[in-house]
């Protein structure tokens, strides 16, 4: 049996969602991404979305409209995909990073504080594997400091914190959202950022198109017009009304598709909890996880892998931490003891497939695999 680390979830519904797109007229950015916009905001609970082309388009636009500076500082996790200590240096500005806790993966907020100095501006908080950090933590923290937070929110659609969805908790700044092809929503590559503050969401929709006064798919309107000025130094971020309409279908999707990915993630645990060579992903009870991963922890993980890449099982691993990049630690100074946590973590991590299409049959097979070679 070859089963594949992930399958993007996609039918006729998605096929023809991008079929009409097409024969509207509407190659880029148009009514379809408008339309999506206000169905996402309307999932999420939050008064403004502003779609891009990717998660790193969004946190850059929402780094930019804190009004991150030169040699500024921005505290993140090291555990973490590059590109959110990427986006800060776009601004020539310093990412710190902080460790991890060994439970969640997430932040550990309890060595946030040290790292604050007066140049610290902002916390980025990564929801990894889609379950939420220690927000109310976090907020107390950026409150004494008076500094903004912006979630990093790629793994968590759709997630929930004490009862409020990931993307309208109402301390936080912006949230970003990725739709790339793993992702839980997925339009091939995008993003998007939502807000409850509505200057941010101005600042994010004009940079995202070079710094236009106003959208240019406005413009070939009948309402609109061929005068613009740019008003910003912006980027070329915006998404197109193809990408838009697979996210109309998949955002309608969100809550079945999670409900999959949690019936995969509850026999994974099932089969796993009692096996003393395996440690099992723990969720803290006053969050709702979007099960994006379910990453396990092993000894001799990357001869694990290679084991059950011979038996057709495809995994991976989340993440190389940003301390340990050839170019992040030789520019910053990162040094490797610093993070003793994420180092451990790192070791012994590896994410099994947990897609929502997998059958009943891929999901035993799996289990069996894991079982036989790990012990």
């Amino acid at each position: 049996m070859q089963i594949p680390f992930h399958k993007t979830h996609t039918t006729e519904e998605e096929i023809n969602a991008a079929i009409e797109a097409i024969r509207s007229g509407w190659l880029t950015m148009g009514p379809k991404t408008v339309e999506f916009e206000n169905s996402f905001k309307e999932y999420i609970g939050s008064t403004e979305a502003v779609s891009m082309n990717s998660a790193t388009a969004a946190l850059h636009l929402a780094l930019k409209a804190i009004g991150l500076q030169r040699a500024d500082e921005v505290i993140v996790p090291t555990t973490t995909f590059v590109a959110t200590a990427e986006v800060v240096t776009y601004f020539d500005a310093i990412p710190v990073l902080c460790d991890i806790e060994e439970s969640t993966h997430n932040i550990d907020v309890s060595k946030i504080e040290a790292l604050i100095t007066n140049k610290t501006k902002a916390i980025i908080p990564v929801h990894f594997a889609g379950q939420p950090c220690d927000m109310d933590e976090i907020y107390e923290i950026a409150k004494k400091y008076d500094l903004k937070i912006i979630e990093d929110a790629a793994h968590a659609i759709p997630s929930s914190y004490k009862d409020i969805n990931i993307g309208n908790l109402q301390k936080s700044d912006i949230t970003c959202f990725s739709f790339y092809a793993t992702k839980t929503l997925s339009t091939g590559e995008g993003g998007m950022a939502t807000t409850n503050n509505p200057d941010y969401a101005k600042s994010m929709k004009i940079n995202r198109l070079h710094g236009i006064s106003k959208d240019a798919w406005d413009r070939y309107t009948t309402k609109g017009s061929w005068y613009y000025e740019i008003v910003d130094n912006g980027c070329k971020y915006n998404t197109t009304d193809i990408n838009a309409s697979l996210g109309l279908v998949q955002l309608r999707k969100q809550d079945m598709l999670r409900e999959k990915r949690n019936n995969i993630a509850s026999k994974y645990d099932v089969a796993f909890k009692d096996n003393k060579n395996i440690i099992i992903p723990f969720v803290k009870e006053d969050r709702v996880t979007s099960w994006h991963l379910y990453v396990i922890k092993i000894d001799n993980r990357d001869e694990v892998i290679e084991k059950l890449k011979e038996n057709g099982v495809g995994c991976s691993v989340h993440f190389i931490p940003i301390h340990k990049h050839p170019y992040y630690k030789n520019k910053y100074g990162y040094k490797n003891e610093d993070y003793p946590i994420a180092n451990d973590v790192f070791d012994k991590s590896l994410s099994l497939p947990i897609y929502p299409d997998m059958n009943d049959e891929e999901v035993e097979y799996v289990i069996n695999k894991v079982k036989e070679i790990v012990g």
